[in-house]
């Protein structure tokens, strides 16, 4: 069996809730990280996530380069979104390319956060979207029904 170099993963993001796709962000970058490098330390998002370093005042440039540069990104592929503009459009991520690795996921991913709030309100099934375990939570504490959410 070939041995695996340990990977520490961070990810950012809303994770609320968090969905099974979410899960699959991990899964999907230590696969693509276990056959492409030797990692130590990376941050893990989703393209959405990456599209947000071009909001201004959302994320302070300085810290980006410091992570991108110091420790690598690992940016996972999601539909609607074309990380390798976002990269493109950003100088100082441009600049970094090196260290940004970017995974296509092989499962169209197109649940969102947003979208299983959204879902929940109307009084939707989220089965099969987020885990059991997830889903018995906001039954239980009655999250995510409020408009206002």
């Amino acid at each position: 069996m070939k041995r695996l170099t340990p990977l520490i993963l961070l990810s950012c993001g809303s994770f609320n809730p968090i969905t099974n796709m979410h899960m699959r962000l991990f899964e999907l970058a230590r696969d693509h990280l276990h056959q492409t490098v030797v990692p130590e330390l990376k941050l893990l998002c989703g393209a959405d996530v990456l599209k947000t370093f071009q909001t201004p005042n959302l994320w302070k440039t300085e810290d980006i380069i410091e992570i991108v540069e110091r420790f690598g990104l690992v940016c996972v592929s999601r539909a609607g979104h074309d990380p390798s503009q976002y990269i493109t459009n950003l100088e100082f991520l441009n600049n970094c390319q090196h260290n940004i690795h970017l995974v296509k996921d092989w499962v169209l991913n197109e649940i969102s956060a947003t979208g299983i709030r959204c879902a929940l309100r109307k009084g939707q099934s989220v089965k099969y979207l987020l885990p059991d375990s997830v889903i018995s939570y906001i039954k239980k504490h009655n999250i995510y029904m409020e408009k206002t959410e």
